[in-house]
Formats: structure tokens, C-alpha cells, sequence
């Protein structure tokens, strides 16, 4: 079965949840026009992956810092309040899959923590799959926090199986492994890295997985942070390419077909046959034929870790 998909690796508008959500709906309606059935975005998207801390100097920019993280936790995704709704509203009206990364508050329990979450949002608008980053990486730890295995899921969608690992989690064997013994056909891996040796491991994955992997990172220069960005000019420069994107759709069992969209803030296209996946793995099948399950064993406990349990009296 052929579906059309495409990687938008447009900068969003940083620290601005509201003008992001409105990008992502516009880039929806723009792939629409080209029969797109699923729409990626990079990681972080909403309302803008945190480059800054890379550019912090330990110790010395803590007061900067904090300034800048408490914009980002007044733009930050709260589910529950509905920020996702103009955005699965458009996924519906075109009958479209979309993956977003996005910075997540939690509403629930402490209301200010962050996450590093991706979402699959079904091409009727709902909700699929909330995945919250697991392991942050070095200063990504000052921003957000650490999420539990109930998203390490891989959902059914009109696409295909889709899965979601975020950017240095493609790193870690065994989340990638619990995404390969749920059927997978659609690996999706939203991210901030990009270059050779990410492009690398992308192939390494559709080959180990027998999956369609699709990624991106944000393409973005200085001139794309906004003026109202605190001190602003003393951490970016304007002509500077602060990330490339780098968006590249990879087959099942490796092969480059669409990409690497290098210092472009656009979309990337491709039309790919979804059962290439499960006819790649008639080689491979790292969690079928070509495992041993007398030798290795995984266990992943996907039940949610809420931080409280609260019992209360029952109604008289």
C-alpha cells in the first residue's frame, strides 16, 4: 500500500506556543494540497526545542536561565486545557496522521514540571500515543523531566503501525527493541541531532528494525529566534545555521529514498509502500526468527508512574 508523507522541519516560532500551533496548522493545510496522509514534525516543535541551554555558561547565565525557562513553561502544551485542539481539528479535516513534538506541561500533579513529549494524532483527531521523552540528555535535564514507559507504544493508525522514539533515545537498544516487537512499520524519530553519523544511525535502525524511518530536526538560523528572545544577541547570531534539519525518510532495511533536506526550512516529500516493512524483515527479525527468547528476555513495565496516590473518604 503507497501513502504519501511528508517532514516539516520549518522553524516554529520560538517561545510562542500560540503563533506554533498556528505554523503547524498552516503546514498542515499547505500538505494537504499535495494528498499527504502523514505529517511529521521535529522534536519540540511546541513552541520550540530549548537550544539555549547548549549556549548557557554553567554556573555564570542561571538567573538568564530561569528567565527564559519560565517563558517556555508559560508556552508550554497542557493537554488537558485543549492547546492540541486547532491542531487535531486540521488533522481531521484532512483525514491526515500528524506527529508533533512539543514541550508538555504537567497540569496533573506538580504544574509546572516539562516533558519532552510527541504525540500521534489519529487522522479522525484524536489522541493515539502521548510519549514522554525518557531520558533527557545532559543539559536538556534542567528542563525537563523524566518520563515513564506508558507512551513506549507502537498505535495503529490508517498509515500503518506507527512508533516514537526521541532523538538520543534511538540511542538506547532496548527502547528501540520494545518498539520492534509491537509490529512495527512506521518508526518515526523526532529529534535535534542531525549530520552524517545521525543519518547513519537512521539507517542502522530501518535496517534492525525492517521499518520505514522517518526524522527531522528543526531547520533554523539566528535570524529565526525572535527579537523579544533575552539577550538575544549575545547567544545567536543571525546568518548562523543553528541547526540544519536534515529531514530523511529511510527504507526498511536501509536506503536513503528521500533526503537529507540540508539548510532548508521546508518540507520534505516521499511516497513509500507501507508493507516493505514486513517484507524486509523475512531476513531480519530481530524480535521473531532472528531472536532467542531461551537467551534474552526483555520486561518493560508500561504502567504510568504518577508521583502521588490519593485516598479519599467515600461520599456519605
Amino acid at each position: 500500500m503507497d501513502i504519501n508523507v511528508a517532514i516539516s522541519q520549518k522553524p516554529p516560532v520560538l517561545l510562542d506556543l500560540k503563533a506554533s500551533v498556528n505554523k503547524a496548522v498552516e503546514t498542515i493545510d499547505e500538505v494537504a494540497r499535495q494528498g499527504v496522509q502523514l505529517l511529521v514534525f521535529p522534536e519540540a516543535f511546541l513552541p520550540g526545542y530549548p537550544t539555549w541551554i547548549w549556549r548557557l555558561k554553567p554556573g555564570g547565565d542561571i538567573g538568564l536561565g530561569n528567565t527564559i525557562h519560565n517563558t517556555l513553561r508559560q508556552n508550554s502544551v497542557d493537554i488537558t486545557r485543549g492547546d492540541l485542539d486547532p491542531i487535531c481539528e486540521a488533522a481531521a479535516r484532512h483525514n491526515m496522521v500528524v506527529v508533533i513534538g512539543m514541550n508538555e506541561i504537567d497540569s496533573e500533579f506538580s504544574g509546572s514540571t516539562l516533558f519532552n513529549t510527541v504525540v500521534v494524532i489519529g487522522s479522525d483527531g484524536s489522541l493515539l500515543n502521548r510519549h514522554r521523552k525518557i531520558m533527557p540528555t545532559n543539559p536538556e535535564r534542567m528542563v525537563w523531566g523524566f518520563g515513564d514507559a506508558s507512551g513506549l507504544q507502537v498505535v495503529d493508525t490508517p498509515v500503518g503501525r506507527i512508533g516514537c522514539l526521541i532523538c538520543w533515545e534511538n540511542y538506547m537498544p532496548l527502547a528501540r527493541y520494545a518498539l520492534y516487537a509491537q509490529d512495527i512499520d512506521l518508526y518515526i524519530a523526532p529529534t535535534w541531532d542531525s549530520g552524517d553519523t545521525w543519518i547513519a544511525s537512521m539507517n542502522h535502525i530501518a535496517r534492525e528494525g525492517g521499518c520505514w524511518v522517518l526524522s527531522t530536526a528543526t531547520a533554523m538560523q539566528g535570524s529565526d529566534i525572535p527579537a523579544s528572545f533575552p539577550e538575544r544577541d549575545r547567544l545567536f547570531q543571525d546568518d548562523e545555521w543553528i541547526n540544519p534539519g536534515d529531514a530523511v525518510v529511510v527504507k526498511p532495511f536501509g536506503g536513503v529514498v528521500a533526503g537529507p533536506l540540508h539548510n532548508e526550512k521546508g518540507v520534505l516529500y516521499a511516497t513509500i509502500d507501507i508493507d516493505a516493512a514486513r517484507d524486509s524483515r523475512k531476513a531480519l527479525d530481530v524480535a521473531g526468527h532472528y531472536n532467542r527468547p531461551d537467551i534474552f528476555h526483555l520486561e518493560v513495565d508500561r504502567r504510568a508512574m504518577p508521583p502521588v496516590s490519593f485516598t479519599d473518604n467515600p461520599e456519605k
